[in-house]
């Protein structure tokens, strides 16, 4: 307002002195033009009438200052009154009580605008403090539920530290709001979790299949290639005795005999073998158990082995420690344990390297142990957890110079579990593996 003022004060100054130059114009024109005038009044009225401008512009340029000046200070002077005035106002309000500062009605409105703009429809409860935590207001329908749900907002904040306010909001329904805003999500979480899970168990069902089927396909393999060897030399022994153009001496019956006894033995105790697991899975096997001395049966199956190993030209080494030796288990099925794993040290060895087999007995105060320790080709760790899985063999390229159906370790372990004892397993690939059998020691 104060610069428009100015403004047209110089409009107005500047239209007058203009008015006033060119009256003085108009008379030195006729005094001109009036007879019996020399050039030399011309000349004189000439520079005259240069002084006469020069003069008129001074004159506006010290008036426009001044008036410049004039209205500069008003205006510092009106500005100084109001900013005055304002302080004056902000300072006297300020001195006031909260009670008397706030209209709590329209707070309380505000904020129900504010909470409805943001999508936030539950009651709620506020207070008005002081800055040191003296009460000021309290909602009619004040409760101290939901307390611990308390958001706080500072009022007046350009008023000194001891004079501002602060308005405490807290919602006592908020667990419900919280619930009821995800309510509607619950069913679609729980129906991805269920597809989720079904997705899960789908896969884990199919890599489980593919498994089986693999193992399925191994057996049948192994079992084709362990059936056929003795078949072919029943079916050769056969052709033999029934070929007229052979000589048969005492000797080659004896030696035909034997090799279809033998043979037929194989046979038996490979069917046996499948058997005995299926009759495991079906619960329907039955153990004759009676007491034996563990160091006795050692001893007989190392001398029945020995010229297995002595022929690869190692060696079986016992050592029998256990004092407490009795335990109470089923004969056939327990020797067939330690006949197992001594097989499977036999099977697993470097071909090019002598086999010792290291036999050891000792026993504590609650257990009876049995350690069976080789120098073969050990196991690899990632083979070491599937060994005593069904049908599981480790693999051996193409070479099937190690013969079975991937039954004997599970064999050996469902019988160790049903004599209430455990088996485990150490072994280092390339230097040798290690079985040791716990059973519980029988007091007398």
């Amino acid at each position: 307002m104060g610069k428009t003022k100015q403004n047209g004060i110089l409009h107005r100054l500047r239209r007058g002195i203009m008015c006033g130059a060119l009256s003085c114009a108009l008379a030195l024109g006729m005094m001109l033009t009036m007879p019996g005038m020399g050039m030399t009044a011309k000349a004189a009225d000439e520079e005259t009438i240069e002084g006469i401008k020069y003069s008129l512009r001074n004159s506006i340029s010290e008036a426009s200052k001044s008036l410049q000046e004039i209205v500069k200070n008003r205006y510092v002077y009106q500005k100084a009154l109001l900013d005055e005035v304002v302080y004056n106002i902000l300072y006297q309000a300020s001195e006031k009580p909260l009670k008397e500062r706030i209209n709590f009605r329209l707070l309380d409105q505000d904020i129900k605008a504010e909470l409805m703009n943001n999508g936030i429809n539950i009651p709620y409860h506020f207070t008005v403090t002081t800055q040191d935590g003296r009460e000021v207001y309290r909602c009619p329908d004040y409760t101290g539920d939901g307390i611990e749900y308390t958001y706080s907002q500072v009022l007046f904040r350009n008023d000194p530290a001891n004079k501002m306010g602060i308005v405490k909001i807290h919602f006592p329904d908020m667990s419900s709001y919280i619930y009821s805003s995800i309510r509607f999500m619950i069913p679609s979480v729980v129906f991805t979790l269920v597809l989720l899970v079904t997705f899960i168990f789908t896969i884990v069902v199919i890599f489980r299949q593919k498994r089986y089927s693999e193992i399925k396909n191994d057996f049948i393999n192994n079992m084709t290639h362990e059936l056929k060897t003795p078949i072919a030399s029943i079916s050769l022994a056969a052709q033999m005795l029934n070929d007229k153009s052979v000589t048969k001496s005492e000797k080659m019956m004896e030696h035909l005999g034997g090799v279809i006894n033998d043979e037929t033995k194989r046979l038996r105790f490979l069917v046996e073998k499948v058997l005995q697991m299926s009759m495991f899975d079906k619960k329907k096997a039955v153990f004759k158990k009676k007491e034996l001395d563990l160091n006795e049966m050692v001893e007989n199956t190392a001398k029945s082995f020995s010229l297995r190993v002595e022929h690869t030209g190692g060696k079986i080494y016992t050592k029998i420690e256990a004092i407490d030796s009795t335990m109470y288990v089923d004969e056939m099925h327990f020797q067939n344990v330690i006949f197992n794993l001594m097989d499977n040290a036999v099977k697993y060895r470097k071909m090019d390297k002598p086999l010792d087999v290291y036999l050891r007995t000792w026993n504590d105060d609650e257990h009876l142990y049995l350690s069976i320790r080789d120098t073969g080709l050990g196991i690899k760790k990632e083979n070491l957890k599937k060994i005593f899985d069904k049908f599981y063999r480790v693999h051996t390229g193409n070479v099937h110079d190690a013969k079975g159906f991937g039954l004997g370790l599970a064999y050996v372990h469902k019988v160790v579990d049903l004599h209430d004892g455990e088996i485990k397993v150490e072994s280092e690939y390339g230097k040798g593996t290690t079985f040791t059998i716990k059973l519980p020691v029988i007091k007398g």
